[in-house]
Protein backbone atom coordinates (compact mmCIF):
# COMPACT_ATOMS: atom_id res chain seq x y z
CA UNK A 1 0.00 0.00 0.00
CA UNK A 2 1.40 3.61 -0.78
CA UNK A 3 1.02 6.41 1.51
CA UNK A 4 0.26 9.75 0.41
CA UNK A 5 3.54 11.36 0.76
CA UNK A 6 5.07 8.89 -1.38
CA UNK A 7 2.24 9.54 -3.89
CA UNK A 8 3.25 13.47 -3.26
CA UNK A 9 6.73 12.48 -4.20
CA UNK A 10 6.27 10.43 -7.27
CA UNK A 11 4.19 12.80 -8.74
CA UNK A 12 6.91 15.94 -8.12
CA UNK A 13 10.07 13.53 -9.17
CA UNK A 14 7.66 12.73 -12.53
CA UNK A 15 7.01 16.14 -13.21
CA UNK A 16 10.62 16.77 -12.95
CA UNK A 17 11.34 14.46 -15.25
CA UNK A 18 8.41 15.78 -17.75
CA UNK A 19 11.40 17.12 -20.38
CA UNK A 20 13.24 14.08 -20.81
CA UNK A 21 10.42 11.65 -20.74
CA UNK A 22 8.13 10.76 -23.77
CA UNK A 23 5.50 13.25 -23.97
CA UNK A 24 2.57 10.01 -24.56
CA UNK A 25 4.16 7.79 -21.33
CA UNK A 26 4.45 11.39 -19.22
CA UNK A 27 0.37 11.52 -19.73
CA UNK A 28 -0.61 8.12 -18.96
CA UNK A 29 2.12 7.95 -16.10
CA UNK A 30 0.71 11.21 -14.54
CA UNK A 31 -2.72 10.49 -15.14
CA UNK A 32 -2.42 7.30 -13.01
CA UNK A 33 -0.34 8.91 -10.39
CA UNK A 34 -3.17 11.57 -10.22
CA UNK A 35 -6.15 8.50 -10.31
CA UNK A 36 -4.48 6.97 -7.47
CA UNK A 37 -3.70 10.15 -5.46
CA UNK A 38 -7.49 11.10 -6.10
CA UNK A 39 -8.69 8.22 -5.01
CA UNK A 40 -6.00 8.14 -1.38
CA UNK A 41 -6.85 11.79 -0.52
CA UNK A 42 -10.62 11.22 -0.73
CA UNK A 43 -10.25 7.89 1.49
CA UNK A 44 -8.19 10.05 3.86
CA UNK A 45 -10.87 12.92 3.84
CA UNK A 46 -13.31 10.09 4.79
CA UNK A 47 -11.30 9.26 7.68
CA UNK A 48 -11.21 12.90 8.73
CA UNK A 49 -14.66 12.69 8.56
CA UNK A 50 -15.09 9.66 10.65
CA UNK A 51 -12.52 11.11 13.32
CA UNK A 52 -14.55 14.37 13.06
CA UNK A 53 -18.44 12.64 13.81
CA UNK A 54 -16.61 10.50 16.64
CA UNK A 55 -15.58 13.73 18.11
CA UNK A 56 -19.00 15.58 17.87
CA UNK A 57 -20.62 12.50 19.26
CA UNK A 58 -18.03 12.81 22.13
CA UNK A 59 -18.65 16.20 22.20
CA UNK A 60 -22.85 15.85 22.58
CA UNK A 61 -21.94 12.92 25.12
CA UNK A 62 -19.51 15.54 27.20
CA UNK A 63 -22.41 18.26 27.24
CA UNK A 64 -25.19 15.62 28.44
CA UNK A 65 -22.82 14.82 30.92
CA UNK A 66 -22.22 18.11 32.09
CA UNK A 67 -26.14 19.14 32.22
CA UNK A 68 -26.84 16.17 34.25
CA UNK A 69 -24.25 16.79 36.39
CA UNK A 70 -25.13 20.45 36.89
CA UNK A 71 -29.06 19.46 37.59
CA UNK A 72 -27.64 16.88 40.27
CA UNK A 73 -25.18 20.14 41.33
CA UNK A 74 -28.23 21.78 41.71
CA UNK A 75 -30.46 19.43 43.51
CA UNK A 76 -27.83 18.63 45.88
CA UNK A 77 -27.99 22.90 46.66
CA UNK A 78 -31.53 23.07 46.88
CA UNK A 79 -32.12 19.94 48.95
CA UNK A 80 -29.17 21.12 51.09
CA UNK A 81 -30.91 24.99 51.10
CA UNK A 82 -34.24 23.01 52.19
CA UNK A 83 -32.59 21.13 55.05
CA UNK A 84 -30.77 24.39 56.46
CA UNK A 85 -33.92 25.85 56.87
CA UNK A 86 -35.93 23.21 58.35
CA UNK A 87 -32.99 23.09 61.09
CA UNK A 88 -33.04 26.45 61.56
CA UNK A 89 -36.76 27.14 61.85
CA UNK A 90 -36.64 23.92 64.31
CA UNK A 91 -34.22 25.50 66.55
CA UNK A 92 -31.56 22.68 65.83
CA UNK A 93 -27.78 23.73 65.32
CA UNK A 94 -26.75 20.05 65.13
CA UNK A 95 -27.99 16.43 64.61
CA UNK A 96 -25.34 13.63 65.43
CA UNK A 97 -26.51 9.92 64.15
CA UNK A 98 -24.65 7.21 64.00
CA UNK A 99 -23.70 7.25 60.34
CA UNK A 100 -23.18 10.90 60.05
CA UNK A 101 -23.01 14.77 61.74
CA UNK A 102 -25.28 17.69 60.20
CA UNK A 103 -24.48 21.24 61.42
CA UNK A 104 -25.10 24.56 60.71
CA UNK A 105 -21.81 26.56 61.25
CA UNK A 106 -20.77 30.21 60.22
CA UNK A 107 -18.83 30.83 57.08
CA UNK A 108 -15.41 32.90 56.87
CA UNK A 109 -16.58 36.59 56.69
CA UNK A 110 -16.81 38.14 53.22
CA UNK A 111 -17.45 41.20 51.63
CA UNK A 112 -20.79 42.80 50.05
CA UNK A 113 -20.05 45.97 48.00
CA UNK A 114 -22.76 48.24 48.50
CA UNK A 115 -21.58 51.10 46.27
CA UNK A 116 -18.37 50.61 44.37
CA UNK A 117 -17.79 54.30 42.92
CA UNK A 118 -17.52 54.89 47.01
CA UNK A 119 -14.21 52.27 47.08
CA UNK A 120 -10.85 53.85 47.07
CA UNK A 121 -8.28 52.99 44.49
CA UNK A 122 -6.12 51.16 47.36
CA UNK A 123 -8.58 48.27 47.02
CA UNK A 124 -8.51 47.94 42.81
CA UNK A 125 -6.74 45.78 41.09
CA UNK A 126 -5.51 47.54 37.58
CA UNK A 127 -6.37 45.45 34.72
CA UNK A 128 -3.83 44.59 31.88
CA UNK A 129 -4.92 46.44 28.70
CA UNK A 130 -6.08 43.85 26.43
CA UNK A 131 -5.32 44.10 22.13
CA UNK A 132 -8.00 44.67 20.35
CA UNK A 133 -7.31 42.47 16.96
CA UNK A 134 -10.24 42.68 15.42
CA UNK A 135 -10.02 46.46 14.80
CA UNK A 136 -6.07 46.24 14.11
CA UNK A 137 -6.81 43.91 11.27
CA UNK A 138 -9.39 46.42 10.02
CA UNK A 139 -7.06 48.88 10.38
CA UNK A 140 -4.24 46.74 8.36
CA UNK A 141 -7.07 46.10 5.79
CA UNK A 142 -7.75 49.92 5.14
CA UNK A 143 -3.92 50.47 4.47
CA UNK A 144 -3.60 51.56 8.03
CA UNK A 145 0.33 50.73 9.36
CA UNK A 146 0.02 49.16 12.90
CA UNK A 147 3.50 49.13 14.86
CA UNK A 148 4.25 46.04 15.33
CA UNK A 149 1.56 44.17 13.45
CA UNK A 150 1.42 42.02 9.72
CA UNK A 151 -1.54 40.40 8.01
CA UNK A 152 -1.08 36.83 7.67
CA UNK A 153 -3.03 34.57 5.66
CA UNK A 154 -2.96 31.01 6.27
CA UNK A 155 -4.42 27.83 4.57
CA UNK A 156 -6.20 25.38 6.01
CA UNK A 157 -8.11 22.18 4.51
CA UNK A 158 -11.78 21.88 3.93
CA UNK A 159 -13.73 18.86 3.42
CA UNK A 160 -17.07 19.13 1.80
Amino acid sequence: MTVLYEMSQTRAQLLAMADSMDTEVFIDTLAAIDEELEDKVENTAKFIRCLESDAEAIKAEEKRLADKRKALENKVSSIKEYLQHEMEFAGLDKVKRPTLTVSIQLNPPSVTVLDESLIPDTYMIPVAPKLDKKSILKALKDGEEVPGCDIEQSKSLRIK
